[in-house]
């Protein structure tokens, strides 16, 4: 099943999307977009475009387990996408995805312009490659 990870930000948000065997996760993009109902609609028009049958949004749980401003964003968001959508969506805790990111493209030497343009959607496949993996580990539990 193709499934899509987004990497929720205030005015950049990363796509990934995985095969239809949920063996690779590819970054597809960032959209930068401040206002959240145009960032929903875009995001519906990016889950037809790829045929996703499923929406995983990176949820920002703070460190001790609790729950910010962010995270119930991210919340507020995936609320409203199931609204408009007939699709699973799913929150995945992804702490430390943007400072796995930040690795990545530190690894890769990817600097400036460059590295503010890809960051969001190294992130946003950083969590789709961890609910791949759970998915693989855990087959009962989704």
């Amino acid at each position: 099943m193709k499934i899509m990870a987004i990497d929720l930000g205030d005015a950049r948000t990363g796509l990934a999307v995985c095969d239809r065997t949920e063996f690779l996760a590819s970054p597809i993009g960032t959209i930068v977009e401040k206002d959240f109902s145009q960032l929903l609609n875009k995001i519906v028009v990016a889950i037809k475009e790829y045929d996703v049958k499923m929406v995983v949004i990176g949820h920002p749980v703070n460190m001790d387990g609790s729950f910010g401003e962010r995270a119930k964003k991210c919340e507020k968001f995936a609320d409203e996408l199931k609204k408009l959508t007939d699709i699973s969506v799913v929150l995945w805790d992804e702490r430390q995805s943007t400072m796995l990111a930040s690795q990545y493209l530190n690894a890769t030497n990817t600097r400036g312009k460059k590295r503010k343009s890809v960051i969001d959607e190294v992130a946003a496949t950083i969590i789709l490659e961890s609910y791949l993996k759970y998915r693989k580990n855990h087959p009962d539990s989704i």
